[in-house]
């Protein structure tokens, strides 16, 4: 098997690479031996060098889009640094379910884990942690609306919580199982785009992107 076609790199480098992830692939390995694979686990067959934690952030499963991992540990403290700092820029595109009111604006929403209902997210204005979004409309058709999201916080289910809330967008993305109607689309309209942040050995600024396929 060519371990290669196992992941799609937009770039391969000593210290860092980017993937653009499939939708249904998990970030990381979950408990039960059936979510094994993931970004985390595919990574070391591709790139035998690579160990320790390797994920400096994370896409949902149904998330399509870029992905930065470490292919070291110092690279890895580098990178969530800028996390942490939030001087990583992303830019996500969506298709929503509904006609949304506006061109633009911003969406700050506090929100948590229902712990009966996991992984499902609820607003929260008590116990909730404040989730930032800036939108804007990109185009309009009948019943849908194209959007792209550029997220300030780091929140999960961030986005499709905006998108689906009632004091959000109140429309929910497409083919959304959680927070929307799953068969509205084959998969989750939802795809991390681009991507910028400064190099972790040089602090050269980097930008990259990956085509919406949607």
């Amino acid at each position: 098997m060519n371990t290669q076609s196992l992941l799609e790199f937009v770039h391969r480098g000593e210290t860092f690479a980017v993937i653009d992830k499939p939708s249904g692939l998990l970030s990381c390995p979950g408990r039960a031996p059936e979510l094994y694979d993931s970004v985390e686990t595919r990574v070391p067959r591709v790139i035998p060098g690579a160990h320790g934690s390797i994920l400096a952030h994370r896409l949902d499963q149904a998330t399509s889009g870029l992905l930065v991992v470490a292919l070291d540990p110092p690279t890895h403290r580098a990178l969530r640094l800028q996390f942490e700092a939030r001087t990583v820029q992303k830019s996500y595109e969506a298709v929503l379910i509904g006609e949304v009111h506006g061109e633009s604006g911003t969406l700050s929403l506090p929100f948590r884990l229902d712990v009966e209902r996991r992984p499902h997210q609820i607003y929260d204005p008590v116990h909730g942690k404040l989730g930032v979004t800036e939108w804007r409309v990109l185009a309009r058709s009948p019943g849908r609306t194209r959007v792209e999201f550029t997220p300030h916080t780091g929140r999960t289910h961030q986005l499709r919580v905006h998108a689906a809330h009632a004091l959000g967008l109140g429309c929910p993305i497409a083919g959304d199982a959680l927070y929307g109607d799953p068969s509205s689309a084959p998969r989750l309209l939802l795809h991390a785009k681009a991507l910028s942040f400064d190099h972790p050995q040089t602090g050269e600024r980097l930008h990259f992107s990956s085509p919406v396929p949607f």
